[in-house]
């Protein structure tokens, strides 16, 4: 149910964005805005995540684990910041908002040790926040240096509008 709500907002995300390159006869294809969160936002806020319910609740990093359905091991990573982007990590902390939405996920996870409906809600909140604030279109710049403008306004638009 709580999928099929996002689904609409999902399937423009899967179009695949595609660079052509005026001195080839192929294109190649640029990374997906979902691709982005995969690689790098989510693993970020899960290392947030991991540190703020350690240190902020104390919980342990088997229940930290469980709560975000990662191994122990990596959230041992995250917290030691031997994984996950550390500038990006940073970034992210230093954006008022992002860390608003983190706090109140985190007070969630802690709370109910699972993620409930409302709290994947919460998680959903905030990665539209980053999309719609176009947060997401610095982190990929950093990724891809070679990206082509007018894909990226195409993309821009897709982003911001709402649906």
């Amino acid at each position: 149910m709580l999928f099929s709500k996002f689904c609409p907002y999902f399937l423009n995300l899967l179009t695949p964005q595609v660079l052509y390159n005026k001195n080839s006869d192929f294109q190649s294809a640029m990374l997906l805005p979902s691709e982005i969160e995969a690689k790098s936002l989510i693993p970020a806020v899960r290392a947030i995540l991991a540190k703020k319910l350690i240190q902020e609740y104390s919980l342990k990093e088997e229940d930290v684990a469980k709560v975000l359905g990662i191994t122990q091991a990596a959230v041992s990573n995250y917290v030691r910041g031997t994984r996950g982007d550390l500038d990006l990590i940073s970034k992210l902390g230093s954006v008022r908002e992002v860390m608003r939405m983190v706090d109140d996920i985190a007070r969630d996870l802690a709370a109910d040790k699972a993620y409930t409906p409302n709290t994947m809600a919460k998680f959903f909140e905030l990665c539209n926040y980053m999309r719609y604030t176009l947060l997401i279109c610095d982190i990929h710049h950093s990724m891809e240096s070679n990206i082509d403008e007018q894909i990226c306004e195409q993309c821009r638009g897709t982003l911001t509008r709402k649906h």
